[in-house]
Order: structure tokens, then C-alpha cells, then sequence
């Protein structure tokens, strides 16, 4: 008789640890004219504008899966760097932006095609990498900003690791002349080094949520990093030192909000682009942003 027990499987566990930053929410940019903001993100990406909240004519905020670009009326801001997107069918978001290019024609609208991948630029100059579904790459998102990347000058990505490490709990690596800090449970905040000179920021900023909301907090106020006070369950920052000799590193507004804030995890509203009133298929309205289960 053998009583040999079978070999148990060996994971690596800390593939699943999390962060303090529990969720990426946000990418808050303004653009001047809501009507070729709906053109580029809802017509050309093929979004869906919440239907929910901020549906007026002075912001829009546009689902991208569980995140979202919030689109403030105003003089146009450019981020400094490169929004990630996956989007669902490549080929398809390639014949929606051909179609909407002629109504964009004036402006800083572009786009170039890869085999997977989809390199557009909004009317103002917003940079926007869209991606195909990839398991591997992304996880297992059919829609949604697997990462942000920002511009940032040579020999800052170390700084900036331990700038998220020590203020904020969030773990972080170098890679090469890159700084990538883990979001959420499949984001990445990239922070990229370049030897391009940098515009001035404009005051475009991204938003986080955190688990342990007072420590960071304790630890920016004490200094000097706290920018706005906003209410309760959020704060802002905008400057990234080197906790180390205090040097300041990069330059992008955080909303950082609590896990009591209520619109944390809020759940979105995607739609299928695909579905029109020409080619229409009952129950297809909705969009389902992640992959099926996978087979037992």
C-alpha cells in the first residue's frame, strides 16, 4: 500500500498582495468643447459617459471600464505622459476612428495602428495607448486603464519607488529608467524618464483610494505636501519628493480619497460601442469588462 500524499502546489503568494492604494479611479484632464470631447472618447474610443452623475454641459465623466476620464470645461490640460487603455476589438476602435477623423479634422487628433495596439492622440494633445485584451499583460480586463504613465526627468524613478513606498504604502520597482508603482488590484502607475524637456504642469491629476487613509496623510502634512484639504474622506497632493534628501522628484495632482469615501468601488456603466440602431441584437446593450470564466 502506498501512503504517499500527493505533492501539494506551490504558488507564489505574493503575487496577490495589495497595496495601500486599494483603487485607481480617475484621469482628470479639462478640454474646452464637450462636443469633440464626445466625438474623441465616446464615438472615436467607443466609452460610454456615465449616465448617472456629472451629465450636464460643464463636465463629463466617461466609463472606461472600472475606471473613468473626467472632462471638466476649460482650458484644455494635457497629462505628461500616455493613458493605457484595453478596448475590446482593436480592429473595430481603428473603423470608429477612421470614421469620426473628418469631424476632428482641425485639430491635434491622430492615430497609428500595430498589430495590437492603437496609438491616438486626443484633439488636445492627450496621449491614449490602446491595447487588445491580453491575459497575460493586463489581467483578465476586457475594458478598462491598466496603467498611467508619466513623463519624469532622468535619475528621478528610485526617488519617486520610495516616495510611494514611504508616504504611501504602495509597492513599487525599478525597472531599468522606469518607476512602477502597483494600483489596485491590476493597475500600475508608471512613471517614465525621458531627456525631453517637460511642459509646464497644468494642473491635470489623477485620482486614488487608500486603506490607511490618516498615515499618508500624517506623513505628507508633516512635510508640507498636503495641497487641498477637500473634505472628510479626501485630500490632494501634487509634489513627489525623495523622502530621503527631499528633492522634488515629479509634479501630478493626487485626489486620494478614503475607502469611506462614498463613491469608492462605485460600479460602472459599460456599454457595447458595437450596438447601434442600424445593427441592433436584443440584451447585447451592456458590455461585461472582464473575460469568461476560465474553463475547469
Amino acid at each position: 500500500m502506498n501512503d504517499a500524499q500527493p505533492a501539494r502546489p506551490v504558488y507564489d503568494r505574493t503575487t496577490e498582495d495589495v497595496g495601500n492604494i486599494v483603487e485607481f479611479g480617475h484621469v482628470n484632464v479639462r478640454v474646452p468643447d464637450q462636443r469633440l470631447a464626445t466625438l474623441f472618447y465616446i464615438m472615436g474610443l467607443g466609452l460610454t459617459r456615465d449616465p448617472y452623475l456629472v451629465v450636464g454641459v460643464d463636465n463629463m465623466w466617461v466609463n472606461a471600464g472600472n475606471c473613468q476620464f473626467h472632462l471638466p470645461v476649460g482650458p484644455a490640460q494635457v497629462l505628461r505622459g500616455t493613458t493605457g487603455l484595453v478596448l475590446p476589438d482593436i480592429d473595430a476602435l481603428a473603423a470608429r476612428l477612421t470614421a469620426v477623423a473628418p469631424r476632428l479634422a482641425g485639430t491635434r487628433f491622430g492615430f497609428s495602428r500595430t498589430a495590437d495596439t492603437v496609438e491616438v492622440t486626443c484633439p488636445w494633445g492627450n496621449r491614449i495607448r490602446c491595447h487588445a485584451p491580453d491575459a497575460a499583460r493586463f489581467g483578465r480586463i476586457t475594458l478598462g486603464m491598466p496603467y498611467v504613465e508619466i513623463d519624469v526627468a532622468p535619475g528621478t524613478s528610485a526617488g519617486i519607488v520610495r516616495f510611494y513606498q514611504e508616504f504611501l504604502g504602495a509597492p513599487g520597482k525599478v525597472d531599468g529608467t522606469t518607476a512602477r508603482i502597483a494600483i489596485g488590484l491590476g493597475e500600475t502607475l508608471v512613471f517614465r524618464e525621458t531627456s525631453a524637456a517637460l511642459p509646464p504642469f497644468d494642473g491635470h491629476h489623477i485620482q486614488i483610494a487608500v486603506a490607511d487613509f490618516s498615515g499618508p496623510h500624517r506623513r505628507l502634512l508633516a512635510r508640507g505636501l498636503i495641497s487641498e484639504e477637500s473634505n472628510q474622506s479626501q485630500y490632494r497632493f501634487e509634489r513627489i519628493i525623495d523622502p530621503q534628501t527631499g528633492a522634488d522628484l515629479a509634479l501630478i495632482e493626487h485626489e486620494v480619497r478614503s475607502m469611506r469615501h462614498p463613491m469608492f468601488a462605485r460600479a460602472m456603466v459599460n456599454r457595447n460601442p458595437e450596438q447601434t440602431n442600424n445593427s441592433y441584437a436584443p440584451g447585447r446593450e451592456a458590455w461585461v469588462a472582464s473575460m469568461p470564466p476560465l474553463p475547469m
